[in-house]
């Protein structure tokens, strides 16, 4: 995927939802992975030309696991010209070592986010940037349906009253595959997830779940996604246009 069509995804998400308005400070959550650093790339791209002024600072939550290193994002932040900051956490010793979590993805999950709102909050930024791609929509509404028994999945934005800050998801329309090819074609080096169980999650799980049942009905995912989209789930229905 070349940077125009990463581009034309963000843009649509974007607009479609009201995502960015005028003096916004935005924090880019970067784990490091392909779809952070897309995120990071497309809005950095996004911000020279988009209608609307806005700022934008790159925070990493490190779990404090060893193997982690972010010299490769540094740079990269530092060639764009964004601001770059690290918050160091216990969070990976607490859940595997202390708390010694069976299934630590939930939990860890809200640490990092907690962490990420905090660091956001000190930079003085209103919105944060999330990686989720379009495969993460649809594996998140299937796991809330298989683990929790009830239809959800994550709004495009979303609103922490109590940190008075918009959670905004710019990647929602950018299939996971394509994320890969943008990251490999451009060259950018990711980050090796550190993380103990990668690979062997309910997240991956429910992907191959979704592959092995694609086989037997065409353009699920789409299928999925639009049912998603014409929902009365919260925040998926479009604002009026500005």
């Amino acid at each position: 995927m070349k940077l125009q069509r990463l581009l034309s995804y963000v843009r649509r998400a974007v607009d479609d939802y009201n995502m960015i308005e005028e003096g916004d400070k935005i924090a880019v959550g970067v784990s490091g992975g392909k779809d952070s650093l897309c995120l990071l790339i497309a809005l950095k791209t996004l911000q020279r030309f988009y209608p609307k002024h806005f700022e934008i600072e790159a925070i990493t939550v490190s779990l404090g696991l060893p193997g982690a290193k972010y010299d490769d994002v540094r740079e990269l932040c530092e060639s764009i010209g964004v601001n770059y900051t690290v918050v160091e956490t216990d969070i990976g010793q607490i859940i595997f070592y202390e708390r010694k979590e069976k299934n630590p993805c939930s939990l860890c999950a809200k640490m990092r986010k907690g962490a990420l709102n905090d660091a956001a909050e000190k930079l003085g930024c209103n919105k944060v940037a999330l990686g989720h791609n379009k495969d993460d929509v649809i594996e998140t509404f299937f796991m809330s349906l298989f683990y929790e028994g009830r239809i959800n999945t994550f709004a495009p934005v979303s609103y922490l009253d109590r940190k008075k800050l918009y959670s905004i998801r710019p990647l929602m329309y950018v299939p996971e595959y394509e994320a890969k090819s943008f990251v490999t074609k451009s060259g950018i080096n990711i980050v090796k997830n550190s993380c103990l169980v990668d690979g062997n999650t309910k997240r991956q799980e429910t992907k191959e779940f979704i592959a092995s049942i694609s086989k037997n009905y065409d353009n699920l995912p789409e299928k999925v996604f639009g049912a998603i989209q014409r929902s009365y789930l919260k925040g998926w229905e479009k604002p009026e246009k500005k």
